[in-house]
């Protein structure tokens, strides 16, 4: 065993591959897990207190019926849970929402309806998710917003869909098409590079101009999927399995969802999380993420390094912000 390995700032869960959507760039529908073997809310009391973020993902997780029960269990032991979901079961979300009103909502909404609804095959999800997202305002959420991630189907609708957030007061995260054991997937990718990121480049400029510090870095963000999707070594390298880890369905622990084969460090139900994080196996896979070759560049496996390496990051942004106030456009070079 390795001893005295410090624990992750970060952890996403991976509550359930159950999903009501049929998402094009996702195929995790077609391979669901069954519910008597999900992990379970006393599973997650394993996991470690003093977090900065926990993500809960699927699948889709309000298709867990003890889904309160598992935000009471990981609540306390972070300063912040976000929620990913479709937006599909309003009722569910906004019950939750009553109990826990600090908790973030992020509801998938892949452009404007037409898009959204191709994209996710959930007949009237556009619909749905905006009047969730509104249900959720109303009652006075703050961190609440949309996320998207763009593809050749839906880039058109980047530019208007961040501009309905903005209005509306919203989050506005987004992504692109990776290909992973996660997603089920080998041959996402982006047909139109130039041109969906012609449309990065405008939303980056958009978020430059802004007064807030949290879109500067935002903007950063997706100066980084740009490069990933020109195919671009990482603009900071990858640290998934020190600073973050994911927790999939069996209770696995996963460096990250991006690697084609599946890679488990331990297993919460049969360890502890610190015995599994100082394990021998955790080191081997660690070692194996440092030479990854895919360059992914989500927010799972970016954000945590973008808060801990500020120096890159703020020098483009301090550079970037002056070129917008001097009316140039930001340089994004590859």
């Amino acid at each position: 065993m390795i001893q005295n390995i410090p624990l992750p700032k970060e952890i996403c869960i991976i509550l359930t591959y159950r999903c009501n959507a049929k998402c094009n760039m996702c195929d995790v529908w077609h391979y669901p897990t069954k519910s008597g073997e999900e992990i379970t809310p006393e599973d997650l009391e394993k996991l470690p207190s003093g977090l900065r973020f926990i993500n809960i993902t699927g699948g889709e997780p309000f298709v867990r019926k003890d889904i309160e029960k598992i935000i009471e269990v990981v609540h306390p032991k972070t300063q912040r849970v976000v929620i990913s979901t479709n937006g599909f079961f309003t009722e569910k979300i906004v019950n939750l929402c009553k109990k826990y009103p600090d908790i973030g909502i992020r509801i998938s909404i892949e452009g404007l309806q037409k898009a959204n609804d191709s994209i996710r095959g959930i007949p009237s999800g556009f619909d749905r998710g905006i009047r969730t997202l509104l249900a959720l305002r109303k009652m006075g959420m703050k961190d609440i917003g949309f996320g998207m991630t763009i593809q050749d189907k839906n880039y058109k609708d980047l530019l208007p869909l961040y501009e309905l957030s903005n209005a509306l007061g919203y989050e506005f995260a987004t992504a692109t098409l990776h290909n992973s054991h996660y997603f089920h997937k080998l041959d996402n990718r982006i047909e139109n590079k130039d041109l969906v990121c012609k449309e990065f480049s405008k939303l980056i400029h958009e978020l430059l101009k802004s007064k807030s510090i949290k879109k500067w870095f935002r903007a950063y963000f997706n100066y980084g999927l740009m490069n990933y999707i020109y195919g671009k070594e990482r603009f900071l390298k990858c640290e998934m399995g020190t600073e973050a880890c994911f927790i999939d369905p069996s209770g696995d622990v996963l460096p990250c969802n991006g690697m084609n084969v599946k890679m488990s460090m331990g297993n919460i139900r049969e360890q502890s999380f610190t015995e599994i994080w100082n394990s021998v196996q955790a080191e081997n896979i660690r070692n194996a993420v440092g030479i990854c070759n895919k360059q992914c560049w989500m927010v799972g496996n970016a954000v945590p390094v973008i808060k801990k390496h500020m120096r890159a990051p703020v020098k483009w942004i301090v550079k970037n912000k002056l070129r917008v106030a001097l009316g140039k456009e930001p340089d994004l070079c590859f």
